[in-house]
């Protein structure tokens, strides 16, 4: 990928993470938000709306860090393995060991009433479901049928990885933070796993084009010499 086009990737990544998890939190937030409005202070709601952007766009980074660590660990598993089935194997129990360790080791522990259950429970679902509807649009977009295993694998091992740190934390108001930080980083994965190839090709193209002016410039300077 050309820098131009990894700015652009990078970007974009930044917009979604920073925009996605500040709607998430008028949602999951909103007793925060309103005392705000309700006493007219609208410079401390905008100021509150901008704090929940740059806490998207942190996870942005991250997600985007997690992201170009997979692609390494996506060709050193296939070169270990020797076989894109075999590590397809390797990746879906990872995935199950991922999840049970969610379940029992995250969210149990925290867990002490049926409403916990239930939110946990929808967390999950979003993980899994975001997982994948991204996998069957990444096949579609692809026409490589072997790409729903990696593509689960990323959504759902990668992003529970990023989102450990706020898994792993037990201080008030813990439980609004599980929620609202897997909303952008969900978000920017599959943005980051969807839109890889595109920029790919566009770096290609661009490649090219410089190339035939490179050459159309050496020809015209040999021309006049000539």
């Amino acid at each position: 990928m050309t820098i131009r086009n990894w700015v652009k990737f990078a970007f974009w990544a930044l917009l979604i993470g920073g925009l996605v998890n500040a709607v998430a939190s008028l949602i999951i937030r909103w007793d925060f938000y309103q005392p705000y409005l309700a006493n007219g202070e609208i410079s401390e709601f905008l100021a509150a709306i901008i704090w929940n952007i740059v806490l998207g766009m942190t996870m942005s980074v991250m997600a985007q860090a997690g992201f170009f660590a997979y692609l390494t660990l996506h060709q050193v598993g296939v070169n270990i393995f020797r076989s894109l089935t075999l590590w397809n194997w390797i990746q879906m129990l990872l995935i199950i060991i991922v999840l049970v360790d969610i379940v029992i080791f995250r969210f149990a522990p925290g867990a002490s009433t049926m409403g916990d259950w239930l939110i946990y429970g929808f967390l999950l679902v979003v993980l899994v479901g975001a997982a994948i509807l991204t996998a069957v649009k990444k096949i579609k977009m692809t026409q490589k049928p072997h790409v729903l295993i990696s593509t689960m694998f990323f959504m759902v091992v990668v992003t529970s990885l990023e989102w450990i740190i706020a898994l792993m934390g037990r201080q008030d108001n813990i439980d609004v933070y599980v929620a609202l930080l897997l909303f952008p980083l969900v978000a920017v994965n599959a943005y980051q796993i969807l839109m890889l190839p595109k920029y790919n090709s566009q770096s290609e193209a661009d490649r090219k084009k410089l190339e035939e002016r490179r050459k159309a410039r050496k020809e015209s300077t040999t021309t006049a010499k000539a």
